[in-house]
């Protein structure tokens, strides 16, 4: 009988705070545990729709994602199988929410929706912060949410091993300069990298706006709205 595929997804953005707390929690797993060819450790980051082949082929899906459910700050909530597209959806914070959400309903239409999914959410404390790290309460659910997830191969016969010595940190599943300890450290103060958009930028007289004429000697329009005004 062929094993069963796993494929364990951290999805979210690690430059907007606690956007990142996906990503996070598989970059720590694959440092803690080893695994069998069957089970996949993927940083899905912010890949939307470019993750259908990979949700395709896997009969188990195991995510990891911060969810805005409305609950108090760092609470997490665990959701399985059909519940788990709709709170994908449940308040979106972001486009890769939207993107995944469509990811499931694409494979579902298609027929090729994971046997079973689990989906192990952490309400947020902030986002609106570029290039901020995880939240303390947010951070400290990364081992609870590990163990919640292990729970769940365990209980379904998948098997794992713990490794002896924890990976170093700068091993990741993405770029080492992106691995937690050292983007915590390498972050420029607000006076030289501002945390929610840079008026410098556009007051740079190096900043030059210089729209360039159509090359097109006849140009054509195009009514993309044309509510019903065509049609007799």
């Amino acid at each position: 009988m062929k094993d069963q595929q796993i494929l364990i997804l951290g999805i979210g953005n690690i430059l907007w705070a606690d956007e990142g707390f996906g990503v996070r929690c598989v970059e720590e797993l694959n440092r803690q545990y080893i695994f069998p060819e069957n089970v996949k450790l993927m940083d899905g980051g912010t890949q939307g729709i470019y993750l259908v082949p990979h949700v395709q082929l896997c009969d188990v899906l195991v995510i990891f994602d911060a969810i805005d459910y409305g609950l108090p700050c760092g609470q997490m909530k665990i959701t399985e199988d059909g519940d788990v597209p709709m709170f994908m959806g449940a308040k979106k914070m972001s486009l890769h929410q939207t993107g995944f959400q469509e990811v499931l309903m694409t494979s579902d239409l298609i027929g090729d929706l994971p046997e079973k999914m689990i989906l192990i959410g952490v309400q947020p404390v902030e986002i609106e912060d570029f290039g901020g790290s995880l939240r303390a309460e947010v951070k400290k659910q990364i081992q609870p949410s590990i163990e919640k997830a292990l729970h769940y191969l365990t209980d379904l016969g998948i098997t794992y091993t713990k490794r002896k010595e924890p990976l170093p940190t700068t091993e990741v599943l993405s770029p080492a300069q992106m691995a937690l300890n050292d983007y915590e450290a390498g972050r420029p103060s607000a006076e030289l990298a501002c945390r929610t958009g840079d008026d410098r930028v556009l007051a740079s007289k190096d900043m030059v706006f210089d729209p360039k004429a159509s090359i097109l000697e006849d140009s054509m329009g195009v009514d993309v709205d044309y509510r019903g005004q065509y049609d007799k």
